[in-house]
Parts: C-alpha cells; sequence; structure tokens
C-alpha cells in the first residue's frame, strides 16, 4: 500500500493546473493595464496620425511601445520578486521619492480622467439620437456617476470582469472593421501630395501621440497594485504573472497599429481636412466609416469607440485612486491599506474631473493634447523611478538595461526638443 507522502507526490502534479490554465488565470491586472492605455492614444491620435500621414508614423508608434516597454515591465517584475507594489518601493528608497510620485499622480489623475471622460461622453453623444441627447455635460456626469458606483460597488471583482469583455469586444470590432475598410480600398483625390510629418511644426502632435502611447507610464504603478489585488483573490507565478503583462502590453500596442490603419484607409488623401477642434474629428471619423465601408458600419465604430472609452475611464478612476491613496497611507504611516481611503479618492477623483470636464466641454482637443502632452514630459520622472528601483531591488538582465537605458534618452531628449522648440528656440 502506497505512503501517505507517496500517494501526494502522485497526486500532487496531476492536481496542479496546466500551464495555459495557470496563465488564463492569471489574465487580468495586465488587460486593465491595456484599458487603461486603449483611450485618446488610440482612438484618436492614432487614427488621426494615419487620416494625417498615412503609415508614416507606424515606425513611430512601434518605437514608443518598445522604448516604453521596460518601464512598464517593471510593475509586474518588481511586485512579483517583492510582493511590494512600485508605490511601497518608492517609499522603501526615501520619503522625497514617494513625495514626487504622490504629487505627480494627484495631478495626473484628474487631467486623465477629464480626458478620457470628456472624450467618451462626446462619443456616447454621437451614438445617440438627437432628440434623446441630453448635451455633453449630462452625459459626462452619468458616466461619470455610473463607474464610480461600478467600482464603490464591487470593487476590483467588477473592475476585472468588466474589462475583460470590453477588451475582447473591442480587438475583435476594431480587427474586422479593419479589414473591411482594406477591402473597400482606399482612394486618393486627384493631385494629392503626401505631408511629412518631419517638421518642428508637427513636433507637438508626435509628443502628443508619444505621450499616451501606450499610456502614461506612471500607469505602471497603477498596475503593480492591480497585480496586488489580483494576487490576494487568485495567487499567480511570476512567470504567469509576467505573461499576463505582456499579453495587455502587446494588445495595446497591435490595436494602435489598427488605429493608425484605419485612419489611413479611410481618411488619408480622401481630400477632407482632418477636424482638430472640439468633437468635430469623433464626428468626421465615424461618418466617414459609414461612406468608405457603409452605413452600418457607422453603429459598429461608434460602439467600439464608446466602450474603449468607457473601460478606459473606469480604470483611470480606480488606478490613480489605488495609487494616490497608498501614497498617503504610506507618507502617514499607517498599518493598512483602508477601503474607506480608497472610497474618498475615487469620490475626489471624479468629482474633481467632473469639474473640469464640465469647464471644458467644449474643448476637447485641447483638454486631449494638454492631458498627453503633460503625460510625455512627466515620463522621464516616472520612468527614472522605475529604472533607478528595480536596478538596486529587482534583477536586471542586461538586454532590459540596454533597452532601459535607449528608452531614457528617448523620453529625455524629445521632452527637451520639445521644450527647446515651444519657447522659440527651434524652428
Amino acid at each position: 500500500m502506497a505512503t501517505a507522502a507517496e500517494r501526494t507526490a502522485t497526486e500532487t502534479p496531476a492536481s496542479e493546473p496546466g500551464v495555459w490554465a495557470r496563465r488564463l488565470g492569471a489574465l487580468g491586472p495586465g488587460i486593465l493595464m491595456a484599458s487603461a492605455a486603449i483611450g485618446g492614444s488610440h482612438l484618436i491620435s492614432s487614427t488621426q496620425a494615419g487620416a494625417r500621414f498615412g503609415w508614416q508614423l507606424a515606425f513611430v508608434i512601434v518605437l514608443a511601445n518598445v522604448l516604453k516597454y521596460p518601464f512598464f515591465r517593471f510593475g509586474p517584475q518588481y511586485t512579483v520578486e517583492s510582493g511590494r507594489s512600485l508605490v511601497e518601493g518608492y517609499a522603501r528608497k526615501g520619503r522625497a521619492y514617494l513625495w514626487v510620485f504622490f504629487v505627480l499622480a494627484t495631478v495626473s489623475s484628474v487631467i486623465s480622467t477629464a480626458g478620457v471622460g470628456l472624450l467618451g461622453a462626446v462619443i456616447l453623444g454621437f451614438m445617440l439620437p438627437d432628440s434623446w441627447a441630453p448635451g455633453v455635460p449630462a452625459l459626462a456626469t452619468a458616466m461619470m456617476a455610473s463607474a464610480w458606483l461600478l467600482l464603490v460597488a464591487g470593487h476590483y471583482r467588477a473592475l476585472d470582469a468588466v474589462t475583460k469583455v470590453i477588451i475582447v469586444t473591442l480587438t475583435l470590432a476594431t480587427i474586422t472593421a479593419t479589414f473591411m475598410a482594406a477591402s473597400a480600398g482606399s482612394e486618393r483625390v486627384a493631385g494629392f501630395v503626401e505631408p511629412t510629418p518631419w517638421t518642428w511644426a508637427t513636433l507637438p502632435f508626435l509628443v502628443a501621440l508619444m505621450g499616451w502611447m501606450p499610456a502614461p507610464i506612471e500607469i505602471s504603478a497603477l498596475n503593480s497594485l492591480w497585480i496586488q489585488a489580483k494576487q490576494k483573490l487568485h495567487p499567480s507565478r511570476a512567470a504567469d504573472v509576467l505573461f499576463d503583462f505582456n499579453v495587455g502590453y502587446a494588445t495595446s500596442a497591435v490595436l494602435a497599429l489598427f488605429f493608425l490603419s484605419l485612419g489611413a484607409l479611410v481618411q488619408y488623401g480622401a481630400g477632407v481636412e482632418v477636424a482638430g477642434a472640439g468633437g468635430a474629428y469623433v464626428d468626421q471619423l465615424l461618418q466617414m466609416y459609414g461612406t468608405a465601408i457603409g452605413e452600418w458600419a457607422v453603429p459598429l465604430m461608434a460602439v467600439i469607440a464608446f466602450a474603449c472609452m468607457y473601460g478606459t475611464v473606469i480604470t483611470v478612476i480606480d488606478g490613480y485612486a489605488r495609487a494616490c491613496a497608498e501614497s498617503l497611507r504610506l507618507l502617514r504611516g499607517e498599518p493598512e491599506f483602508s477601503r474607506g481611503s480608497l472610497n474618498l479618492w475615487l469620490s475626489g477623483i471624479v468629482g474633481v474631473g467632473l469639474v473640469i470636464i464640465l469647464a471644458m466641454s467644449a474643448s476637447l482637443a485641447a483638454m486631449l493634447t494638454f492631458a498627453m502632452i503633460s503625460a510625455f514630459l512627466t515620463a522621464p520622472v516616472f520612468a527614472w523611478l522605475n529604472f533607478s528601483l528595480v536596478r538596486g531591488e529587482g534583477s536586471l538582465s542586461p538586454g532590459l538595461r540596454y533597452l532601459s537605458y535607449a528608452g531614457l534618452v528617448y523620453l529625455v531628449g524629445f521632452a527637451g526638443l520639445f521644450l527647446l522648440n515651444h519657447v522659440g528656440l527651434l524652428g
């Protein structure tokens, strides 16, 4: 008869889930990160990049995703290696590091929430019949209130479930729309001359495109907090956590290229000026899909766009609230993360973000551009925080180290070029 130890030895491997079962079970935080990323940078900036310059800026999108990759990866890597979030890591480096993160994250929380919330409300307005649409301020209020209720009532479990559905739907619908646009073919007006994006005048657009591509770098800290929440509900191995991150990151990067392709296939060279003010571009985008592909595509694209933005609104509010609440807890020296504190930050970010939306409801383009450029200018700070933390406490392969240095040069270099151009020293 087999002993108890022998039975355990033979039964344990059979009872353990397989590799793919473990990986699927680990999915969550990376998908949340993708949902936070797929917003204004994809729907507006990537599509406009294709509409204005064809496929010329595809390289810029790929470059931004590659050179920012280490700084996002450091979130899950540090958390699974140490058991701590990036925010806790900043605190271990010193209160000055944590204060820098806390201040910048607090400001970014309301700017980003307002930007994605305003865009989501504008898209929702185009989805509704004119007789039903109550206006952007009312739609924004309703959308932000529903996001707040979802997060306060369900917290991570609800967020995890909703965003998976949104990302799968968005991915399938975007791929379908792109292939339909490609099958319809693109037409250029007679005498069309391809514009070049490589001018000083285009630099602000390039910086805005890269600012939220794939997302603001502080999202890495938010991702590490989502991983902690996921680990409490469903503990996963380090390899499976990194698999989840890579799936989310790759999904965001590939979808950015699909959105660029949509703009290039439908609008580039069509003889219609690409709108850049207010919600005009959203209307133009949806209507031109109907012209090029068929009227049936307009509702499809409207649903894709709104699902994209609503998922972004939910994850941005939740992630920033967690990061700010955790930062304040550590600064105060409190022993445990409080749900009451999280709810307070959720309410504050939604409230201040909504005030900004109501004040800027007629200036969508300006609001988004400001949010994207702000994200890019603060990116070197967050990138250095993550790099210095993992370099000091974690394991850093030579490949990631060299890619990190290249990424820092890229972020600092473009930020410097933009600032010099902005004050009139270039161009």
